[in-house]
C-alpha cells in the first residue's frame, strides 16, 4: 500500500476526527519510526506519552506473545495471575493501597471521579459531590473528564455538559478557597499540565492544597495519566512533591503501547468501591497486565535516574541552539515544553520539523517532546540536529 492509498482509506472509511499530519507510520525499532515507503523519523513522542519503552523492545515483545499463547481474556468474576501481580507492584512502588485497571485515561480519571462522590456520600450523605480542578487543565474526553477539563474551549457541542466540577486558577490558593464550599468533596489537579502547555504546577503550591484538602476532608486526586510511569523520572510525579494523595490516575505508559488505564487508591479509600459500584470488562486484561508488570521491570530506579539525565541534556541543548523561533524549555523529566516565539505557530514548526524526519508535538502554544524513556543517546543527538537544521 502506498502512502496516497492509506490516505484514501482513512478517508473514505474513519471518522474524519483528527487533525493528521501528512505521515504515515508502518514500524518502528527503538526510539525510530519508519513510513510504508521506508522514510526514517526520530520520535519525540512516543505515541504521546505511551510507548515508554520505545518500539520492538525484546522483553515487552516476549511478555506480551507468551500472554497471548497463554489467556487472551478472562471475565473479571475469576483471579488471573498478571493483574495481581501488577496491582501489588504499582502499589508497592508507589506507597498506595489498591488498583482498579480499566483501559483509558479517561477511564482512570472517571474512576477517581465516582471514587471521592462515594467517599463522600458514604460519610456525609448527598449534596457534596463537587469536585474543584485548575483552569487550563486536561482530564479527558468523556462527558464528566471533559467538564472537568479546565479550558472554555473543551465546553462546546456536547450539551447539557455534567454538574458537580468548578475550577480555580493554577498556583492561586486563595482562587481555589474562593471556589470552594460546602458541596465540595475532592480536589483534582494535573502536577504538570500537559495538554495545557506542559506547565509544573509550584511544589509549595501543590502541598499547601494537600493541606487544605486535610483539613476539610475533601480527597486529594492526582491526574498522572501523562506524568505518570517513569515519565518525570519518578514512578508517579506526586513522589517528587512531598505527598501521598488519596487516588491517583494512570494510563498511557503503562503498558508500553496497549490500552491500559487506571487509578490508585490510597489507605482510607481502598474499601470505597466494594463490589457492583465500578466495573470494566476489559480492565486488568491478563496481556495488558503482562505488558504493564514488563513495563515496571524495565523501569527500574538506574533507568527512572537516566531519564532524569536525558531530560537535562535535551533541555540544555536547545536553549543552547540560539533558534529564534524557540525559547525556554520547563517540564519535568521526559516530558517537556519548548517555548515558541516569532511569527510561526507552534503548529506550523511542528510541520516543519515532521516533513524534516523528527516526530514532535504541540501542548498549548508551546512544542511538546515526550520521546521513549528508553531512547539513546545517538536518537537523540539525531533528533536535536534535525530541530537544529530545520528551524
Amino acid at each position: 500500500m502506498t502512502h496516497e492509498e492509506l490516505k484514501a482509506l482513512d478517508g473514505a472509511y474513519a471518522m474524519q476526527t483528527y487533525g493528521r499530519f501528512d505521515v504515515d507510520i508502518d514500524h518502528g525499532r527503538g526510539a525510530t519510526l519508519y513510513s510504508l515507503e521506508g522514510k526514517e523519523y526520530i520520535d519525540f513522542t512516543s505515541g504521546i506519552g505511551v510507548c515508554s519503552v520505545g518500539y520492538g523492545n525484546p522483553r515487552w515483545v516476549e511478555a506480551v506473545s507468551t500472554q497471548a499463547a497463554k489467556l487472551a481474556h478472562v471475565s473479571n468474576l475469576f483471579y488471573t495471575r498478571p493483574y495481581a501481580e501488577l496491582a501489588r507492584t504499582l502499589c508497592v512502588r508507589s506507597g498506595m493501597a489498591a488498583a482498579f485497571f480499566a483501559n483509558s485515561g479517561a477511564e482512570g480519571n472517571e474512576g477517581l471521579i465516582k471514587l471521592a462522590r462515594k467517599y463522600s456520600f458514604d460519610r456525609y450523605g448527598k449534596g457534596r459531590g463537587t469536585i474543584l480542578t485548575l483552569k487550563n487543565s486536561f482530564h479527558g474526553r468523556t462527558i464528566s473528564t471533559l467538564t472537568a477539563t479546565g479550558q472554555d474551549v473543551f465546553h462546546n457541542y456536547f450539551f447539557p455538559f455534567d454538574e458537580g466540577f468548578r475550577y480555580a486558577r493554577a498556583g492561586d490558593l486563595n482562587d481555589l478557597q474562593a471556589a470552594a464550599g460546602h458541596d465540595v468533596c475532592a480536589v483534582l489537579v494535573e502536577l504538570v499540565q500537559g495538554e495545557g502547555g506542559v506547565l509544573p504546577l509550584d511544589r509549595d503550591y501543590v502541598q499547601a492544597v494537600a493541606e487544605l484538602c486535610r483539613q476539610r476532608d475533601w480527597l486529594l486526586l492526582v491526574d498522572e495519566v501523562q506524568t505518570g510511569i517513569g515519565r518525570t523520572g519518578t514512578l508517579f510525579a506526586f513522589q517528587q512533591y512531598g505527598i501521598q494523595p488519596d487516588g491517583v490516575s494512570f494510563a498511557k505508559g503503562i503498558a508500553g503501547g496497549l490500552p491500559m488505564g487506571g487509578m490508585l487508591a490510597g489507605e482510607r479509600c481502598r474499601e470505597v468501591l466494594g463490589p457492583g459500584t465500578h466495573a470494566s470488562t476489559f480492565g486488568g486484561n491478563p496481556i495488558c497486565a503482562a505488558a504493564a508488570q514488563t513495563v515496571l521491570d524495565i523501569l527500574d530506579e538506574e533507568l527512572l535516574a537516566c531519564v532524569t539525565e536525558k531530560a537535562a541534556y535535551i533541555r540544555e541543548r536547545i536553549e543552547h541552539m540560539g533558534l529564534d523561533c524557540l525559547g525556554a524549555t520547563r517540564g519535568l523529566g521526559l516530558m517537556i515544553g519548548v517555548e515558541v516565539r516569532g511569527a510561526c505557530s507552534n503548529r506550523e514548526l511542528a510541520a516543519r520539523l515532521i516533513g524534516n524526519g523528527l516526530l514532535v508535538l504541540t501542548a498549548g502554544e508551546a512544542l511538546r517532546l515526550l520521546p521513549p524513556l528508553t531512547i539513546s543517546r545517538e536518537e537523540i543527538e539525531k533528533g536535536l540536529a534535525i530541530m537544529e537544521r530545520t528551524l
